[in-house]
């Protein structure tokens, strides 16, 4: 699952709407909306996000926290290291190979490392 799809899934749960009735309503699938949910997709369009946030009704900060996931969810990362230090592909690799066998603390250990050297932003 995906930041965005954890947060959909949520907001779809607090307000007791099935995947199928906000599949409807955003002229999508189930399936894809299901995907997206699992991180199974991409990162959605720009204008679906629009369409997911006026479905929600969403106030303008947690419209900007919805764009902000979206971008932090595309469930296939490529990372160019070319004409980086040996040790950025040495880390980037060893990350790729190593990601599925870290647990949720660790991830978020090293998620809020990662954040408080290189900043929010990215």
């Amino acid at each position: 699952m995906t930041p965005l799809g954890q947060k959909l899934r949520s907001l779809r749960e607090a307000r007791g709407v099935s995947l199928k009735e906000m599949a409807k309503a955003l002229n999508v699938s189930s399936a894809y909306l299901s995907a997206l949910e699992h991180g199974r997709r991409g990162t959605p369009t720009w204008l679906l996000m629009q369409r997911i946030i006026a479905y929600f009704n969403v106030i303008w900060d947690e419209a900007e926290e919805l764009q902000r996931l979206a971008e932090l969810s595309d469930p296939r990362v490529t990372i160019e290291t070319g004409g980086l230090a040996p040790e950025a592909t040495e880390l980037a690799n060893r990350l790729a190979r190593g990601i599925d066998r870290l647990d949720a603390e660790d991830l978020v250990f090293l998620r809020d490392e990662v954040i408080r050297r290189v900043g929010r932003k990215g």
